[in-house]
């Protein structure tokens, strides 16, 4: 680092330098660079008389500037006629203007001074330096600008010079503010396995004594949003070394080079902190598998980064008591050399927290809030599955902002409620216009997907329905689903058929079919596809996978008339369930259509509202038995409508315009 701060210096006396010489030429150098000199009164008549002079200037601070001819001024300077320049003066000052111009008109009369008169007021200095002197800093001042502008914003100065320099951010040990496993809710088995690389930092003779080493890295994968950043800070806390933060495309520049270099730097600056850890977020950016850029030909600047971080993980040199942790949410996409053993060691998963994992980092993001006693943190846990880390600190904020909308002095459990149907279905819009006709088909298509999934075993538990145009969606169900590990055929059947329900009941009962529900088409199309030629769920492909996990692959894995086959598959396993959603929405029609009405009146009904319409719902799974405790505790309409957990995945249905 003092190498940086010495060339920091070497460049600043440069510029300084420059500037000097610039403000010396200007101030100086005013572009007459003949010959001149200070004479006396008597001397000036004395040449104005012999012919000498052919031009004079008089100022108002009775300053007289004398031209001469060239001739004339060699006896005057003494010199070759070369060396004076082409117009050499004389400077005077004079007693008297008015005397000094009687004898200019006598000079005149008699023919000895044919030159020009000009009277001139001087300018002042301020003036002139204003006018020489600003043009070149503003000039110096855009330089310098244009200069760090090319560099990217270089740390520690130095311009452009500085371009291939490291970006990372240092936070160093022994700080008070530093993170530690404390500060990261949930994730028990991913702290577990990094506790490992803690011991090692703090303790590394334990394993080096017994032959073993230091792991060289460890990558953490897992979907957006899930801590992994978080998770790295704290492992440099807990081990209390320096920790360098930056991301995958900062290693990336438009010049040739500067990445390959900015890893040098990096690791020369690592190893000047050692013990400490290196953090690469998003190191998809430069890690992406060589060979497979779409971009033919040319020198690649990221393969050429990749290279380097490479050589500077397992090459010749030594780098002891460096540990380099990544994060990506692509792992598939990285290439194979940097996966391997001796580089990044540890694969460290970092999934979607749990139910206890959530509740867990619920309490993190409550501590700042100003709660009512209304607040279940245990209710918020279950109605949230399938959020992250980040989702559930949006739902806390987004809370948080509803209830001082509202003019509330703290924030209550519907506002949480409010919250998470905010984020995950959009914004209310009661005011869109909607004829009867359309609130009609709406309402038996939300109607459809509430009768199925009552009477389906396998569909997700019905916890709303409501017609209230939110987001780009103008009616939506809510679900509480079950946390599977594994999902079956019939699971998967149950839920393709609950979602087709809508466009059922808008054929059956209308007579005709709209645009409503293609966002509904869209999932059962992807799901059936997944189905059949993913997970082998086909009786005429039964056991095939033809998942292909090359990122530019430009050929299917399967023949033309695999893929025939698979389209037929496709048609048939939808078509079969939408003659089965028809078949039972025909059996429970009376139902169906008294829901409607409802529906239609109400805009929002709950499962209780269902239930009285059908009886007790015949299927009772797990996620219900939780949602049932909760509903005990309901005393009024009001508190039924708090029981509506709706994660993102789980609404489903959205009639799109």
């Amino acid at each position: 680092m003092a190498s940086n701060k010495k060339n920091n210096n070497y460049f600043t006396w440069f510029y300084l330098t420059i500037a000097t010489l610039l403000i010396g030429i200007y101030m100086f150098g005013d572009g007459n660079t003949s010959a001149t000199k200070q004479v006396n009164y008597s001397d000036l008549n004395s040449y104005i008389e012999r012919g000498f002079v052919k031009e004079i200037v008089i100022y108002n601070d009775n300053e007289v500037e004398a031209y001469l001819y060239p001739d004339s001024a060699v006896n005057i300077f003494k010199s070759d006629a070369k060396k004076l320049g082409e117009r050499p003066m004389v400077i005077s000052e004079i007693m008297s203007q008015e005397n000094f111009d009687n004898f200019l008109k006598e000079q005149q009369s008699t023919g000895r001074f044919n030159g020009t008169i000009r009277v001139e007021k001087k300018p002042e200095l301020w003036n002139g330096f204003l006018i020489n002197i600003l043009p070149l800093i503003i000039f110096i001042g855009l330089w310098i600008f244009l200069m760090r502008k090319m560099s990217g914003g270089a740390q520690g100065g130095g311009g452009v010079f500085n371009v291939g320099k490291s970006q990372a951010k240092l936070f160093e040990k022994d700080k008070n503010d530093r993170i530690t496993f404390k500060d990261v809710a949930g994730q028990e088995g991913a702290k577990q396995e990094v506790k490992e690389i803690v011991d090692f930092l703090r303790n590394p003779k334990k394993y080096t004594e017994l032959g073993g080493k230091i792991p060289k890295g460890a990558l953490l994968v897992g979907p957006p949003g899930t801590g992994k950043t978080l998770l790295a800070k704290a492992v440099a806390g807990e081990a209390n070394v320096p920790f360098f933060s930056l991301s995958g495309s900062d290693f990336v520049e438009m010049f040739v080079g500067v990445g390959a270099s900015r890893v040098r730097d990096l690791f020369r600056q690592a190893k000047e902190k050692a013990p400490c850890i290196i953090f690469i977020d998003e190191i998809d950016a430069v890690g992406r598998a060589r060979g497979k850029n779409p971009a033919m030909g040319g020198n690649d600047e990221r393969e050429n980064t990749l290279n380097q971080l490479l050589t500077e993980m397992d090459g010749f040199g030594t780098n002891s008591g460096i540990i380099v942790m990544a994060a990506t949410n692509r792992a598939d996409i990285l290439d194979k050399a940097l996966l391997r053993a001796g580089r990044f060691d540890r694969q460290i998963h970092v999934d979607l927290p749990d139910l206890n994992e959530r509740k867990a980092v619920f309490g993190v993001h409550l501590k700042p809030l100003k709660l009512d006693e209304s607040v279940d943190v245990d209710l918020l846990a279950r109605q949230t599955p399938g959020f992250s880390g980040a989702d559930i600190a949006n739902v806390c904020n987004e809370a948080a902002l509803i209830a001082a909308r509202q003019q509330k002095k703290a924030v209550d459990k519907q506002d949480f409620l409010d919250a998470v149907d905010r984020i995950v279905g959009g914004l209310e819009k009661k005011s869109k216009v909607m004829t009867n006709h359309e609130k009609e088909t709406i309402a038996l298509h939300e109607a459809g997907h509430a009768t199925l999934s009552w009477f389906l075993e396998h569909a997700n538990p019905l916890i709303k329905v409501t017609i209230v145009p939110r987001g780009r969606a103008l009616g939506a169900a809510w679900y509480l689903p079950e946390e599977r590990q594994i999902t079956t055929k019939e699971q998967m059947l149950d839920e393709m058929c609950a979602i087709l329900g809508g466009r059922a009941a808008e054929e059956l009962f209308t007579g005709h079919i709209s645009t409503g529900a293609m966002n509904d088409l869209e999932r059962v199309t992807k799901q059936a596809y997944g189905m059949i030629a993913y997970a082998g769920m086909s009786d005429k492909l039964p056991n095939l996978c033809y998942y292909n996990n090359s990122e530019y692959s430009f050929q299917r894995p399967y023949s033309e008339k695999t893929a025939e086959l698979i389209d037929n598959e496709v048609k048939e396993l939808i078509n079969k369930q939408y003659e089965r959603a028809k078949k039972m929405l025909l059996e429970h029609k009376e139902g169906h259509a008294q829901l409607a009405k409802l529906l239609q009146e109400n805009e929002v009904i709950f499962a209780e509202d269902v239930e009285k319409i059908f009886g007790k719902r015949p299927w009772t799974s797990r996620s219900e038995e939780i949602f049932d405790t909760t509903k005990e505790a309901a005393t009024d309409s009001k508190t039924a409508e708090e029981v509506q957990p709706s994660p993102e995945e789980n609404i489903k249905d959205e009639n799109k315009q």
